[in-house]
């Protein structure tokens, strides 16, 4: 069996606003002597899921078998591009939730997302040159790009083909922001 060091602990956390229960998800830390290191969690049907970093700075996502959690199932490899990538699907939609879950009790105000298309009029171009909050009355409050995310972008912050644009405004206003990144 591997040592595995805890990544979370202590009691489930209280939702500050209704008070439920908050479930932890338990990332286990693996060393594997030679190889690198694996990071996963259990699924809620027993298999683990995670990522195996190499020492030689490969990326692996693994399924685990549930009644073996060192057997894999699946091993996909990974380039940092791909990785990133991944990491913006699965996080974008968790951000956008979160966002709107806070604004869910003021009226008329959305979340949204705006991706920067391939040929877009802005790709490669500042955020400021969008004008979305003059133009559509839309704040961008965050820009997920290769997995990374970008809180607060300055108007000098230069967008790029792929981006993600995590938004806030009324339904109208986002319709004229993906208007305007589209079109210009």
């Amino acid at each position: 069996m591997s040592c595995r060091a805890r990544l979370s602990s202590g009691t489930a956390p209280k939702c500050d606003k209704c008070r439920d229960t908050v479930a932890l998800v338990n990332i286990e830390v693996t060393p594997l002597p030679g190889i690198g290191v694996r990071k996963d969690f259990a699924l809620r049907d027993g298999r683990r899921i995670g990522v195996v970093s190499h020492r030689d700075g490969k990326l692996a996502l693994i399924v685990s078998k549930a009644d073996d959690p060192d057997a894999t199932l699946a091993e996909l490899p990974l380039t940092t591009e791909e990785a990133g990538a991944l990491s913006t699907l699965l996080g974008a939609p968790q951000l956008v939730a979160q966002l709107g879950e806070e604004h869910r009790d003021v009226t008329g105000i959305r979340t949204g997302r705006l991706t920067i298309a391939s040929g877009s009029p802005y790709d490669g171009r500042t955020l400021g040159d969008t004008a979305l909050r003059s133009r559509a009355g839309v704040s961008v409050v965050a820009v997920m790009r290769a997995g990374q995310v970008h809180p607060s972008p300055l108007p000098d912050f230069t967008l790029t083909a792929g981006d993600l644009m995590i938004t806030v405004g009324t339904s109208e206003g986002l319709d004229r922001a993906f208007k305007i990144l589209k079109h210009g």
